[in-house]
């Protein structure tokens, strides 16, 4: 403990936990900003746009993460912390008007809304915890790595084609890796991660409240996908699939979720701490979803005739990459395998070769058998054997 005095702008330890209001309408922007990824990838599912879109997803989510956090350490019912969120969000909708085009011509726009969302938020944050030079410094350690990845962002705008990709790709990377470590900066140290710096119960709420935003873009890219589609018997089979998707991603999510955060598992519910790597598997498991809506938009527009592999590949790998995500959020909050999910990758690679003798509809609905079995799989499993709970009572990976 410091002997210095608490910022004001700091969330106090006897104030609740869950999210506001406030968070939930940040979030909204994410539908919008997740369909236009996924509407680009399904416009050209190329390993190029693939690429491209992952850059992009990775920096709204980056965006995504650093607001969780905010309205984690500091209090989100002060009006300039509800400001702030209100610019960020509006900043968000800048980059996600930007998104289609962000390799092209419009690259600028979405590098402005980038860097105004970095620029608001450590103008509030670091002056407003001078008083407390320990906590001022993790803010200045944020902002001593956006002064490290800008330069790479303003490079990529002045550049075109693999030379904007690789120089965006690794100012994420930077980005997202530095988190990771706690922002080492010279004569300030590093903000050590493992300490009760992020609350539990707040961080996975945000990161349940995510998930259900991107189930929220998937339905939406359905929803628009049958208004188009003229009632004509195969697109409206191939939306019912795909809403059948959305929902075994849902039931997948959230039967995991309450198995893992039941009562007698009191252990695990202790070792949601530092948010950091829980918001990477959650990456990957939204990136999953993203995937899939963008086949759900090719399947739904020709649901029948032949299957290109760019198109294999987006139908399967679209659940493989959830799959994967769900299997690393296992080992993050156990330290075990969920090998249930890991054999249904596996399984879904191994289909992958026999795929192009099939119609996009059928290979999205093999997709969903083999995420049903799955599913089903776990509820038997559930029954017969409980979820062991952590090992130990500190040191473990975090939730």
């Amino acid at each position: 403990m410091t002997s210095s005095p608490l910022p004001r702008i700091l969330r106090k330890g006897d104030e609740p936990k869950y999210p506001t209001f406030l968070e939930l309408f940040f979030d909204l922007v994410y539908i919008f900003i997740l369909s236009r990824i996924a509407g680009a990838l399904a416009a050209n599912p190329s390993p190029v746009i693939a690429a491209r879109m992952a850059v992009v997803l990775l920096a709204v989510w980056w965006v995504w993460v650093l607001t969780a956090w905010l309205t984690d350490l500091f209090n989100p019912q002060l009006p300039i912390i509800q400001a702030t969120v209100l610019l960020v969000m509006f900043g968000t909708l800048v980059m996600a008007v930007s998104t289609p085009r962000a390799f092209g011509e419009q690259g600028w726009i979405f590098v402005i809304g980038y860097f105004g969302i970095h620029i608001v938020r450590d103008a509030v944050l670091i002056p407003g915890t001078r008083v407390n030079p320990a906590i001022q410094a993790r803010s200045i350690r944020v902002f001593f790595w956006f002064g490290v990845t800008g330069p790479l962002w303003v490079a990529g705008v002045l550049v075109d084609g693999t030379a904007r990709l690789v120089l965006w790709a690794v100012a994420v990377a930077l980005d997202l890796g530095s988190a990771r470590i706690g922002w080492p900066t010279p004569r300030l140290g590093r903000t050590e991660l493992a300490s009760q710096i992020f609350t539990g119960t707040h961080l996975a709420e945000r990161h349940r409240e995510i998930f259900i935003i991107a189930l929220g873009e998937l339905i939406l890219s359905i929803g628009i996908q049958l208004s188009s589609s003229g009632y004509q018997a195969g697109r409206v089979a191939a939306c019912a699939v795909a809403f059948a998707s959305a929902v075994l991603l849902f039931q997948m999510y959230f039967h995991r979720v309450r198995q893992l955060m039941a009562p007698r598992n009191v252990a695990l519910v202790e070792r949601v701490r530092s948010g950091t790597s829980t918001s990477y598997t959650h990456l990957v498991m939204v990136a999953g979803v993203v995937v899939i809506s963008a086949g759900a938009i090719l399947v739904i527009g020709r649901p029948f005739g032949e299957s290109p592999t760019s198109w294999i590949v987006v139908i399967l790998g679209g659940p493989a990459l959830y799959l994967l995500g769900g299997c690393l959020f296992d080992f993050v909050v156990t330290g075990g395998i969920l090998w249930s999910r890991a054999i249904a990758i596996v399984v879904l690679g191994a289909v992958g070769p026999a795929m192009p003798l099939l119609p996009p509809l059928v290979i999205m609905i093999v997709a969903n058998l083999v995420l049903l079995l799955t599913l089903l799989g776990e509820t038997l499993a559930r029954w017969i054997s409980p979820v062991p709970a952590a090992s130990g009572t500190g040191g473990g990976p975090d939730w």
